[in-house]
């Protein structure tokens, strides 16, 4: 790992983007997506599948990221990241309250996809997974946090690519293995509340860097 990776703005770059997503990504639809499969099929073909829907949704996401940071003023992107990440957190806090939906629709668009076609190759499930996770996570409030995060002009891009894959990485290993015994414990309320406070703190935050 190159020495210029461990800077204190390396560091901050990875454990911004590692807890927002981790956060943002626990409860979320691709989460039970990835759990309901995970149900259906072998665990390790879904995540290849999905986890290879993450990747490439994030390389798009940072990719955009650093582009906006190339063509708009380094001010207009400051303000831009503090109205979006205070909105994404004061939207996570309102939603609280419908946070089983997500399982629903989740539900939904597995029993949608499966219902007219027998998955049982690991090719079929693996392409299951990505279509399904890919398109649950275009426009997703992880892909906002990870575009927004890469305008921010300290944050280099291996730094946020590790700790965002890293993030992804985590959560959808926890929904494919234990994500069952997971969600019977954790209260996806509380999940929601603590990643609305948890963006709320990036918003204040970007106000002061």
């Amino acid at each position: 790992m190159p020495i210029a990776f461990l800077t204190d703005s390396a560091l901050a770059a990875f454990g911004s983007s590692f807890t927002a997503i981790t956060l943002a990504e626990l409860g979320d639809k691709t989460f039970f997506m990835a759990l309901i499969l995970a149900a259906r099929h072998r665990p390790r073909w879904v995540f290849i599948g999905a986890f290879s829907a993450l990747v490439v949704v994030s390389l798009i996401s940072l990719a955009l990221g650093f582009g906006f940071r190339g063509l708009l003023p380094q001010m207009l992107l400051k303000w831009l990241a503090v109205v979006l990440f205070i909105g994404f957190g004061v939207k996570l806090l309102i939603d609280a309250n419908g946070a089983e939906d997500q399982t629903n629709e989740a539900a939904l668009a597995v029993a949608k996809a499966e219902s007219n076609q027998k998955i049982n190759s690991p090719w079929l499930v693996i392409w299951e997974a990505f279509l399904l996770v890919f398109i649950a996570e275009l426009g997703d409030r992880t892909q906002i946090a990870t575009i927004v995060l890469a305008t921010a002009p300290g944050f280099g891009f291996q730094a946020l690519l590790a700790g965002t894959l890293g993030g992804h990485a985590f959560v959808t290993w926890i929904a494919v293995s234990a994500g069952g015994w997971i969600k019977g414990r954790i209260n996806d309320k509380l999940l929601y509340q603590l990643s609305g406070v948890l963006f709320l703190l990036f918003g204040f935050a970007a106000i002061w860097f």
